[in-house]
């Protein structure tokens, strides 16, 4: 019924397994790091620690992130993946085995960074391979929707081990972490590894790192990237505390982060129609805009309905803006380093979600909970402006 390669140019045979492998990482993921924070709190550790915990997750991510990007140039994905899938069970059991304490989160959470930055490195580069020139958009949309999926199905179960209590249950919580684990680490075995590289002309020309990222439009799409990849990472860490901060039931605050992966798997899920009535930039503009209103309701004392309006409006925002800073990344990036280019993407993810969390929890200190979505509305608009400012006029 499928061959390698059909009229539509998708190789489903690859598409599937990247799919699913892409849930359960995206699904574990924030489980485990909602139940650090809701862990954090029940030891009651002081604010500026919880942020520097979240930073954690991405402190050697930004150091290994390029040579992971040139060992996937050379064909290398899909192993990766499945040295990913070993990391994320290492922390998931981290977190379940290891006694409680604050260094115990660190550790794990550094793990866990290792093992989901490999993952999604090779997820990048594997949906390109799984798509041709016909098809990038629609598959870039699938795999962003499987993203989505995962994200939603976390706090979902998350929502449902809580209850009514206003903390959740953080041991049940790092348990369900190691079955999806498990999980995964079985279906990374099925995801197929890149065909061998052709030897290398002599006169191909491979770009550096700095060159890569001085093209023209490149430094905004990153940064562009960076923005929406940290809110998602902010919210899955500070929600729990705004949850205790204005008496919110753990239950509800699982509810919120579900809805708001909901809306982001609507908006990947209608994003090739969204790309061919809209454009590039319009598209960018209007979904930076429409997730940054979203977060500044947030910001400010409001009914819980109003939170689920703007869980809907941060959620199809983001979810349609962070695509299209992945497939900017591939349009802009020639074939040959284009690994390299999308590791530089998350080089750039993993520096803000090192800086941004632990800069967040120093002015949380300050102004509360509230303060940091504030900031970070402030920041995606001018993440939007900067793409709209930069972006190559023979590509829009």
């Amino acid at each position: 019924m499928f061959g390698r390669k059909h009229d539509h140019d998708i190789d489903v045979w690859l598409l599937v397994p990247l799919f699913l492998h892409s849930v359960l990482v995206q699904m574990i993921i924030p489980l485990v790091r909602v139940g650090t924070s809701y862990r954090a709190l029940e030891l009651d550790i002081p604010v500026v620690w919880i942020g520097i915990i979240a930073a954690s997750f991405a402190m050697l991510p930004v150091v290994f992130a390029i040579p992971i990007g040139k060992m996937m140039d050379r064909g290398h994905d899909s192993r990766a993946a499945q040295a990913g899938a070993v990391f994320i069970l290492v922390g998931s059991l981290m977190l379940w085995l290891a006694p409680d304490g604050r260094y115990q989160l660190l550790f794990a959470n550094v793990v866990l960074g290792i093992g989901h930055l490999l993952c999604m490195a090779a997820h990048q580069v594997i949906s390109v391979r799984a798509s041709g020139p016909k098809s990038r958009e629609a598959v870039f949309g699938y795999y962003m929707m499987g993203l989505a999926v995962g994200q939603g199905l976390g706090p979902f179960v998350m929502g449902l081990a809580a209850g009514d209590a206003r903390v959740a249950p953080t041991n049940l919580l790092f348990l369900l972490g190691v079955f999806v684990a498990l999980a995964g680490l079985m279906t990374s075995g099925t995801l197929r590894g890149a065909p061998p590289k052709p030897p290398r002309e002599a006169h191909e020309e491979r770009l550096g790192v700095l060159a890569i990222f001085r093209l023209k439009g490149l430094p905004a799409i990153v940064f562009a990237s960076v923005m929406t990849v940290t809110v998602f990472d902010l919210m899955v860490v500070y929600m729990p505390l705004l949850g205790a901060e204005r008496h919110i039931e753990a239950s509800q605050i699982g509810w919120l982060l579900t809805v708001r992966a909901i809306a982001s798997m609507a908006s990947r899920f209608a994003y090739v129609s969204l790309f061919r009535i809209f454009g590039r930039i319009p598209l960018t503009l209007g979904s930076m805009l429409l997730a940054a209103a979203g977060l500044v309701v947030l910001a400010f004392p409001a009914p819980l309905w109003m939170l689920y309006i703007a869980s809907v409006a941060i959620g199809y925002g983001l979810g349609a803006s962070s695509t299209l800073a992945f497939s900017g990344m591939v349009e802009l990036a020639p074939a040959n380093v284009r690994a390299t280019a999308l590791s530089l993407r998350l080089t750039g993810n993993r520096v803000g979600q090192v800086v941004l969390p632990f800069s967040a929890s120093l002015l949380a200190a300050f102004t509360g909970v509230g303060g940091v979505f504030a900031v970070i509305a402030l920041a995606l608009v001018g993440a939007a402006a900067a793409v709209q400012r930069s972006w190559p006029r023979d590509k829009r």
